[in-house]
């Protein structure tokens, strides 16, 4: 994980870099200073340092990470990964579903509400599959 926060301070010191040097570039033609690059590379650095200093906290927090041995197996750093549904069709539905509505935001209203009509039986199965049928936990 040290690897890790390390790309993150990297990305968030590259940013603020790259944002004095395009403010400084900027500021020197005639069109005048551009607020909206210098202020994302601002925000592009401070998500970089945000992700060091989580890393940085959840390593504290940790025992040992396995990807900090130098001789360690890469098997040793899998984990439960959750629990998936081989045989649900509800996600296929509820992307459907989804991509209606995210259509519906460039064409219209209309088509929006007719995906989100679509969708909350699609969440409301996928949620309760597992309550009644032969699959019922």
């Amino acid at each position: 994980m040290r690897a890790m926060e390390r790309i993150g301070i990297l990305i968030g010191v590259f940013a603020f870099a790259v944002a004095a040097l395009y403010g400084a570039w900027t500021g020197s033609n005639e069109v005048g200073f551009e607020w909206v690059g210098v202020i994302g590379l601002i925000l592009g650095g401070l998500l970089g340092f945000m992700i060091a200093w989580y890393l940085w906290m959840t390593r504290r927090r940790l025992e040992r990470d396995p990807s900090d041995d130098p001789l360690g197996d890469i098997d040793e750093i899998q984990g439960d990964y959750g629990f998936f549904s081989p045989h649900s069709w509800w996600p296929l539905f509820l992307g459907a579903a989804a991509a209606i509505c995210f259509l519906g935001l460039a064409v219209g209203w209309w088509l929006f509400i007719i995906g989100a009509f679509f969708a909350v039986p699609a969440l409301v199965g996928w949620t309760f599959e597992y309550w009644k049928g032969e699959h019922a936990l």
